[in-house]
């Protein structure tokens, strides 16, 4: 089996690798998915409201047959799992794996219980604890990397678990409180600015000395124009001007697809959005609230990031002119960590560049596919990102779902262009 990564120091594979380190970093995931869903009643962990969603009762099974599946079946011969038709049930898209149950179908199944979910749980981590505490030098070097990807898997689920149980509590009149945050008062960013890159070749990938999935690598040369990227994240007042100006029944500032997909499922605002006598409100997970205009605007589609760069005389940036913007600016932002659950207003002033990480993944008008000499990883952990490079495009930057410590400049999220679910929004670029 390859690496996770391309090759490493001796030093960052040593710090790394080492028990006590991945034995924490264990631990301290498990631990989060399970802080994460403490809010939930128990009938909150059963609904599947579309197929693009799941139950947070499988993600929470999931992730732990991923740790069965790659490291304990592999790493022994006499593995006994809790429950072999779990192996079924919790598969889902690794078909070298074995056949998965229908992603379609993760809502019908009342049992396996939340009791025995748990159950499932805790004997992965005793099993995988002690793997980690008594495994030889050899075995560590071997699974230490693919217990990375676990951590780095449960971490994208726990995202997926926030934003999966926003879509739920969203189709519901009551709409819950998941939990209740009281939002500082915020104040207009102002006009936004334009932030200058010259015409060049860059590098852009991970050079490998840190965690990566396999679709960051190679690090390689591209060309660029001179081009100019907005300083912010597009604001909910600006979407506003967009949807005033009737732009959702203007088939010349939209694509065919979008164009389509507005017609078909009656888009006329971001998702969450509803009208009421006074006025504007959005769904978020402490209620349902008016628009901060101030706020990035969020939960909406490429279709609909396309068509409003379009309005606006502009366009989406490029993942390349987005990675090589980002540079070196340190991975700070609006994370989950902060448990806002929701986009904050910009506070950063002054001139550069802001708002790159956290509170939304941004749109970028790339498609979502391989760098020049790319190679998945060899087996079934070479269907966790190569096998859906087509139809889908890049985002950048994290959101506030996403842990401050899963991101980084190289890093590339990809949807669907009609996946609105998501937080996800809006940075402008132009060529100059």
């Amino acid at each position: 089996m390859k690496s996770a990564t391309l090759p490493q120091t001796e030093r960052s594979l040593s710090a790394r690798f080492s028990r006590s380190h991945l034995m924490d970093r264990f631990k301290a995931v498990r631990q989060a998915s399970l802080d994460i869903v403490g809010p939930l009643e128990p009938e909150d962990f059963v609904i599947q409201v579309m197929t693009n969603t799941s139950p947070t009762k499988w993600h929470l099974a999931h992730v732990s047959w991923f740790f069965e599946t790659f490291v304990l079946d592999k790493a022994y011969d006499d593995y006994q799992s809790m429950h072999p038709q779990y192996a079924y049930i919790f598969n889902s898209y690794y078909l070298q794996t074995g056949e998965p149950h229908g992603r379609a179908k993760r809502g019908f199944l009342s049992r396996p219980t939340v009791d025995e979910v748990m159950e499932f749980r805790e004997y992965v981590n005793e099993e995988i604890l002690d793997f980690l505490e008594h495994a030889s030098e050899k075995k560590l070097e071997e699974f230490g990397p693919v217990i990375e990807i676990g951590i780095n898997h449960e971490q994208q689920h726990q995202e997926l678990m926030i934003t999966d149980f926003k879509f739920m509590f969203g189709q519901n009149p009551l709409y819950p409180v998941y939990r209740d945050r009281e939002l500082p008062e915020s104040s207009s960013p102002g006009p936004l600015n334009w932030v200058s890159f010259d015409e060049g070749i860059y590098e852009i990938g991970n050079a490998g000395d840190e965690f990566t999935y396999d679709n960051e690598h190679p690090r390689h040369r591209e060309f660029l124009e001179a081009f100019e990227l907005g300083d912010r994240l597009i604001t909910n007042r600006e979407f506003m001007k967009f949807m005033n100006d009737e732009a959702y029944s203007r088939s010349e500032l939209w694509l065919d697809d979008g164009w389509a997909a507005v017609n078909e499922n009656n888009w006329g605002a971001p998702l969450y959005w509803c009208r009421r006598d006074d006025g504007w409100y959005h769904y978020t997970l402490s209620g349902l609230r008016k628009p901060d205009l101030n706020e990035p605007v969020t939960h909406i589609s490429y279709y609909e990031a396309d068509a409003f760069a379009r309005w606006a005389g502009k366009r989406l940036p490029t993942e390349v002119e987005w990675e090589v913007a980002a540079g070196d600016q340190p991975y700070v932002g609006n994370f989950v960590e902060n448990e806002t659950f929701h986009p904050m207003p910009v506070e950063k002033t002054g001139d550069g560049l802001k708002q790159m990480y956290g509170n939304v993944w941004e749109w970028t008008q790339s498609s979502y596919d391989a760098y020049p000499g790319y190679e998945p990883l060899e087996g079934a952990l070479g269907e966790y990102n190569g096998k859906f490079m087509c139809g889908q495009y890049v985002l950048r930057g994290g959101s506030c779902a996403t842990s401050q410590t899963h991101i980084r400049n190289t890093y590339r999220n990809f949807f669907y262009p009609d996946a609105r679910w998501q937080f996800n929004g809006i940075r402008l670029a132009q060529t100059t």
